[in-house]
């Protein structure tokens, strides 16, 4: 008898929808809970899991939304024909379209790594939607490239890995995804049991069948999210929200003042460097859930 497969991990307690947010893509969401909105948004190599702890607690008394991104998890992958279909501004306005299909105007947005990004994007392109905005654990794009140079740039080396022309990135992490991926679950975790072997395979698994749009994602990142972050800076666009910033002091490592640069983007802003893991929202939910709370009382 052949075995069976394993069932996905889910939240407990939160129903699970598709939902249509542009022409031809549906994303995977995640949904429970009731109250004022709060969307909540995944980074890499990860899906809408890593909110798990995090979610089943907002939804005390808040309506809780996370969803897997475009590209990732169970949400559709299309593909990447122009440069633009993975920029952070598209996914952004996947957000907000999304959260309007739960009868949502005004929402709270809360991202980590990659889901940061777009959190980031939703804020300056979509700020009468974005009621109060928090980023787990990275920096701006724009200037997330400024900071890195010399040998201290190797931490990224992905970051310039997946910038390549279509081709070679997605040939070579395809040709062992489990075990590209599986690095940095390893070397991001400082609590290796705080993602437990179900968990990790989901997240395994759902970047293993996702490797070109990962790549996409990425790719956006080192050309047309600049170009829009530099449009941004220089027409003096700033998040007019309250922002919260939890990140690992990599200011002490590579040499820049992370407060400063998050000052530039957020004038009404709370930064705090964290003695956390890359992989807070699932090491240290706790305290996440105290900053996002605090965020949303503002």
């Amino acid at each position: 008898m052949e075995p069976q497969p394993q069932p996905q991990p889910r939240i407990p307690g939160f129903d699970y929808q598709r939902v249509t947010v542009a022409e031809g893509v549906s994303l995977n969401v995640a949904v429970g809970g009731s109250g004022s909105p709060v969307v909540l948004l995944h980074g890499f190599p990860q899906t809408h899991l890593m909110w798990r702890h995090v979610a089943a607690d907002l939804a005390a008394d808040h309506t809780v939304i996370c969803p897997d991104l475009r590209g990732y998890g169970d949400s559709d992958k299309p593909t990447d024909t122009d440069g633009l279909t993975y920029s952070k501004r598209t996914m952004a306005a996947d957000t907000v379209a999304l959260a309007r299909a739960f009868g949502h105007e005004r929402f709270a947005l809360a991202g980590h790594d990659r889901g940061a990004l777009v959190a980031v994007r939703a804020g300056l392109d979509h700020p009468d939607a974005v009621t109060h905005l928090a980023s787990l654990d990275v920096l701006p794009t724009l200037d997330m490239w400024d900071v890195l140079h010399g040998t201290s740039a190797a931490v990224g080396f992905h970051l310039y890995l997946m910038a390549q022309p279509p081709g070679l990135p997605e040939v070579l992490i395809g040709a062992a995804p489990d075990a590209f991926f599986g690095h940095f679950l390893d070397i991001w975790a400082r609590d290796p049991e705080a993602i437990p072997a179900d968990i990790r395979a989901a997240y395994l698994k759902a970047s293993r069948e996702a490797v070109v749009p990962i790549v996409a994602d990425y790719r956006a990142s080192a050309a047309v999210d600049v170009a829009h972050d530099r449009a941004d800076r220089a027409a003096g666009h700033r998040l007019r929200m309250p922002v919260t910033v939890l990140q690992q002091d990599w200011g002490a490592a590579l040499g820049f003042d992370a407060a400063a640069l998050w000052e530039a983007w957020a004038p009404d802003l709370d930064h705090s460097s964290v003695a956390l893991g890359h992989f807070m929202a699932e090491e240290a939910p706790a305290e996440v859930v105290k900053a996002l709370r605090a965020l949303l009382a503002r």
